[in-house]
């Protein structure tokens, strides 16, 4: 070797970063599996996050239903005794409700699922 020559170059290999650690193995399904402190704040998290969504849901459907007595006598008032709010009724249960309550339905189910799959992408570490 002579003095002009460049050190030689070594490769520092390690173990790929899929394979650290054994799989299916996660820290938080192990503290969750293991009813750890830190496994409840977990599971009451997820609990909590569910809870918020179904109390929403249950605000806005009460908020309909609660509404329904006043918006059915809001044409007696106005109309007078004489006339019939009949079909008012009939319409506002026919096309105001069902589809505004399927609404909060489909809006709650997408969120709790969201919830889930987020909670599952937190305890296997995704």
């Amino acid at each position: 070797m002579s003095a002009q020559q460049p050190p030689r170059r070594e490769v520092v290999t390690g173990v790929p970063r899929g394979a650290r650690r054994p799989p299916g193995h996660a820290p938080a399904r192990s503290e969750i599996s293991e009813q750890t402190p830190l496994g409840d704040v977990y599971v009451r998290s997820l609990m909590r996050s569910q809870l918020r969504a179904a109390l929403y849901a249950l605000g806005t459907l009460v908020l309909l239903v609660g509404t329904l007595p006043l918006l059915f006598a809001f044409p007696a008032a106005v109309l007078g005794s004489f006339s019939s709010p009949g079909p008012f009724v009939w319409v506002a249960l026919g096309v105001v409700v069902y589809p505004v309550m399927w609404s909060v339905a489909r809006w709650y189910v997408r969120r709790a699922e969201r919830n889930e799959r987020d909670f599952t992408g937190l305890v296997e570490g995704r």
